[in-house]
């Protein structure tokens, strides 16, 4: 009987033990690494574009290098403010480029998490990071992505991790905010992009038309709270 009872007992304590949550195993990491440009496998992940696409005259590239501290990624090119002779297209500006990550196989959730963070070594150029989130915003049957755009300054020469919480980021629509009040899909992200405008952005950082470079080490998802 004894021996019953002890088996009896054993039993109870790991049914007990198997169904006590551990609040540890329920929080989800305090960081998510997003991407990370230490293998030139991550040039597949991203495509280029710019106002070349539309009768503009700006460049860009993206490649993976070793400066002497490991991979990096190099995004990098030209920012002209000048159109094409003979352009079809009516364009009212130029003077930018961007990379932007082909969209996820399915969605990353972000839910648990309230800031993006990136390493990046920048040329004091003003930068925008982008989100791509499921539609929600425009109308049914539109095809385009709801974007979230947030402006990230990128100190010359030096090696900073710049932490944008996602509450700044805001909705827009072909450049232009979206005048409405309005909740990113934080569980929905589609993907993200990086882009640099000649014109516009953070007053007294660097700006016009020239070269731009800016390095990129991770972009990661935080949370903080």
């Amino acid at each position: 009987m004894s021996r019953f009872r002890a088996l009896w007992q054993a039993s109870l304590n790991a049914t007990k033990k198997a169904l006590t949550w551990n609040l540890e195993d329920l929080i989800p990491p305090s960081e998510k690494l997003i991407f990370s440009f230490n293998s030139k496998e991550e040039l597949k992940k991203w495509h280029l574009y710019s106002d070349s696409e539309y009768g503009g005259l700006s460049s860009a590239s993206l490649e993976i290098t070793d400066a002497g501290n490991g991979l990096k990624g190099v995004f990098s090119g030209n920012l002209s403010l000048e159109v094409s002779e003979g352009s079809k297209w009516n364009i009212t500006r130029s003077g930018f480029c961007g990379m932007r990550s082909k969209k996820f196989d399915g969605f990353i959730d972000l839910d648990a998490y309230d800031t993006i963070a990136l390493k990046l070594k920048g040329d004091g150029r003003c930068y925008i990071s982008t989100i791509y989130t499921e539609n929600w915003v425009n109308s049914p049957g539109q095809l385009e992505d709801n974007s979230w755009q947030a402006f990230v300054f990128v100190p010359k020469d030096n090696w900073y991790i710049t932490k944008i919480p996602l509450a700044r980021y805001l909705p827009t629509w072909r450049g232009n905010v979206i005048d409405a009040k309005l909740e990113m899909n934080q569980s929905r992200i589609l993907g993200m992009s990086l882009s640099v405008n000649a014109e516009g952005g953070i007053p007294g950082t660097r700006s016009g038309a020239g070269d731009f470079k800016v390095e990129i080490d991770w972009i990661k998802a935080l949370r903080t709270q």
